[in-house]
Formats: C-alpha cells, sequence, structure tokens
C-alpha cells in the first residue's frame, strides 16, 4: 500500500516566553530568553535557582475550576495548547469521523508536582486525606486520556515515555500511524510540569543544572564553550496533524508536509549520550532515507542543545558524521538557548518552532553564544536571527536511557 503524505494543519504552545504560538515566534525571532528565578517555591537552599516557568499563567480563563483542581499541570498544559492548535487548523470535529480522531501526547514524568503535594499528604495527614484524584492526576498518559475524552476523539490515543524525546517520538508515531491509514487526524506533541522540589533536587543532585542564578537569561548557552548545563523549564507544545488530501480537500492552511521520521537507542548509558553521538547519527541518516532526502536538501537543523557539556559536544559529531564535508554549511540553532529544556515537551515545542522557523523564512538563533568550543564548529546561528528561505529541515531530540527521535519537514 502506498504511504499517505501528513501534513502540519495546527499549532498550539505554551512556553516561558509565550503563552501562544504568535508571541512563540515574536520571542524566537527576537532572541528572548525566558529564564528567571523560579518563584514558584523557596529555593534559597538549592545549588540552581533559576527555570523557565510560564509567565501570567492562567488556567481558569480556559477551563471550569473544579475541573482545574482535578487536573496536574501538565494536564492543563496539554489542554490549553490543544484548544489553540485545534482552533488554529480551523478544523470542524462535529464533522469528522471521530475514530479517525487520534491523540498521542507525550510527557516525560507526568504530574510530578501532584506526587509532590500528595505525598505531604500522606505524610502529614494520613492515607485518609490522599485525593481520590491522585492517581489519574498524575500518571503520564492523562493528558492524551482527558483530551481525548474532552474532544471526543475515538482513535489511537497513547502516550510515549522517553524521557526528553518524548514529545518528539509522539509526533513521528502520530506521522506513521496517518501514513499507513489508520488515522486521518492525530492531534500530538508533548507537555511536562516539571518545576516541582524534587525534580530540582534531583537534577542538582546530578549536576545536570546551570548553576549561573546570577544571571538567568545568559544561563542556557548552547554550543558555547562556557556552558554548564541546562535549565529546567515548563509548557506545552501540540500540533494537528492530517492527512494531506484531507488537509487539502477543506482548505486548509498547511504549515508543512510531515515526510520523515527515525527513533533509535544508544544502549549505552542511563543518562550521557553515545560517545561520538553514534545512536543521534543513526536517526538522524534513517530520518533522511525515510524521507528520500539528500544530506543537501537540508537546509536547517533545530538542535536538541542542551547546553550541556556532553550533548552538545556529541550532537554536533553527530551532525558532521551524517552530513560529512555539508555539515558546516547547515545553520544549526538550539531552541533551547531561549526557553531552556521543556524534557517531554521539548520535542512538541522545537518541532513548531521549526515550523514557524520554515513559514517565516527566518532562522532563530542561538543567544548567549558568546566563547566558540573548538569542539562545536558548526554555524550556530549566534544570537541573531537570519533571513533565510527553508525548504527542508530536521529537528533532533534525544533523552535520557539513550532514545533518540528525528524528524524531517519540507515546506509545501
Amino acid at each position: 500500500m502506498e504511504k499517505r503524505r501528513v501534513a502540519v494543519t495546527g499549532l498550539g504552545t505554551l512556553n516561558p516566553i509565550s503563552l501562544n504560538k504568535d508571541e512563540f515566534w515574536d520571542g524566537l525571532a527576537s532572541g528572548k530568553s525566558g529564564i528567571t528565578e523560579i518563584t514558584r517555591f523557596d529555593v534559597s537552599n538549592f545549588p540552581s535557582r533559576i527555570a523557565g516557568e510560564l509567565k501570567n499563567f492562567d488556567p481558569s480563563l480556559h477551563i471550569d475550576r473544579k475541573e482545574m483542581r482535578r487536573m496536574d499541570r501538565f494536564v492543563q498544559y496539554a489542554l490549553i495548547a490543544t484548544l489553540e492548535a485545534v482552533e488554529d487548523s480551523h478544523l470542524e470535529l462535529e464533522n469528522e469521523d471521530r475514530n479517525k480522531i487520534g491523540i498521542i501526547i507525550g510527557s516525560g514524568i507526568g504530574g510530578l508536582w501532584t506526587l509532590e503535594e500528595q505525598h505531604k499528604k500522606l505524610l502529614n495527614d494520613g492515607p485518609g486525606r490522599v485525593s481520590p484524584f491522585f492517581i489519574p492526576m498524575m500518571i503520564a498518559d492523562m493528558a492524551s486520556g482527558y483530551i481525548s475524552i474532552k474532544l471526543g476523539a475515538k482513535g489511537v490515543n497513547f502516550c510515549p515515555v522517553s524521557a526528553c524525546a518524548s514529545g518528539a517520538h509522539a509526533i513521528g508515531e502520530a506521522f506513521r500511524f496517518i501514513q499507513n491509514g489508520y488515522n486521518d487526524i492525530i492531534i500530538t506533541g508533548g507537555s511536562e510540569a516539571p518545576i516541582t522540589p524534587m525534580a530540582l533536587a534531583g537534577f542538582a543532585s546530578m549536576k545536570a543544572l546551570s548553576v549561573r542564578n546570577d544571571e538567568p537569561g545568559t544561563a542556557s548557552r548552547p554550543f558555547d564553550k562556557n556552558r554548564d548545563g541546562f535549565i529546567v523549564s515548563e509548557g506545552a507544545g501540540i500540533v494537528v496533524l492530517e492527512e494531506f488530501e484531507h488537509a487539502a480537500k477543506r482548505g486548509a492552511n498547511i504549515y508543512a508536509e510531515l515526510v520523515g521520521y527515525a527513533a533509535t537507542g544508544d544502549a549505552y548509558h542511563i543518562a550521557a549520550p553515545a560517545p561520538d553521538g553514534e545512536g543521534a547519527a543513526t536517526a538522524m541518516g534513517l530520518c533522511l532515507e525515510d524521507a528520500g532526502l539528500n544530506l543537501d536538501d537540508v537546509d536547517y537543523i533545530n538542535a536538541h542543545g542542551t547546553s550541556t557539556p556532553l550533548n552538545d559536544k556529541y550532537e554536533t559529531i553527530a551532525i558532521k558524521t551524517v552530513f560529512k564535508d555539508y555539515a558546516k554549511k547547515i545553520p544549526v540553532s538550539s531552541t533551547k538557548s531561549m526557553i531552556g529544556h521543556l524534557l517531554g515537551a521539548a520535542g512538541g515545542v522545537e518541532f513548531i518552532a521549526t515550523v514557524l522557523c520554515m513559514k517565516n523564512s527566518t532562522i532563530h538563533p542561538t543567544i548567549n553564544y558568546t566563547t566558540p568550543d573548538p569542539e562545536c564548529d558548526l554555524d550556530y546561528v549566534p544570537n541573531e536571527s537570519r533571513d533565510e528561505e527553508i525548504k527542508c529541515t530536521i529537528s533532533n531530540s534525544f533523552g535520557f536511557g539513550g532514545h533518540n527521535a528525528v524528524i524531517a519537514v519540507k515546506k509545501c
């Protein structure tokens, strides 16, 4: 059977620099940082005291207050981003076959805030005070489950959990389901709400976080020689994927065509990437093969670019392994330089950033790039946006446990 084409027809996001896709693009294009000191809890005893919190977020503008109290933050984020993406797509769901509408939304951790709050109640007040909504609020699949109920979507429904590759895996698997004819429409992406005392303490104990507390706006500096760790952030990135002819027939605004996807495993270490980015390189190569692309077809790479010493070095090596002499001609930039690391939501938000770069013929910068690292020697589009037509691009996502996902997108 001939594989079907897949269109991107709707975008929705909440992230540290914006609460909608239009403001997100404005922030990206201008090189705005969303990293600030944490305000949600006392961080005075933490070695890292900065994060990418959502600014001016009020879920009650979109969700009934009673309903809101029964949802963890990551489900709230996913739902609100979904509402924006569906509105942006101009889909009239009541006119669609609900059995052909799927939901695949990834999360690396799920309801960690709920887990911590309910654990306090257990210890302080006893088991009878633990909420009956605790389990469904906490489990990572609940964003997908809740949104399917809300929209009446009865197609495929699940949650990939692959650490920082979760959102990208969700989009890639949604692509496959549509491509192979199982669904016509899938709402997909990632959502995460990991700014909690336990998460911050855990990542800090791993020495994974930046401790540039006095200058949070410059703390995330992917590929810069003086990078010292990533910044934990929160939010969601949700997209509407649609079978291409279905989208064209209804006159949809098609942002881009999703043309390739590959996923690999490092089989190496629970937290560190494989030496020389072997797994990442394999995923990029397989993605290009899946999309039927030549090396010089790729005009831009949206990097995983975490601002950690090993990831940035090995991702650079992986790009050079795959693209060879052409690697130094490809612009590469990291969305995380502005929004930090949204963990399971990163792949979804960065996919949206990639699509918006293509739509606007502008490559957003890698900000805070001031001191070149001899081991990171590609064109990282430092500090300022660059006007450039993008006909084809790939977006990289890699996660703890050795999970790698790469997505290829073409301009229609």
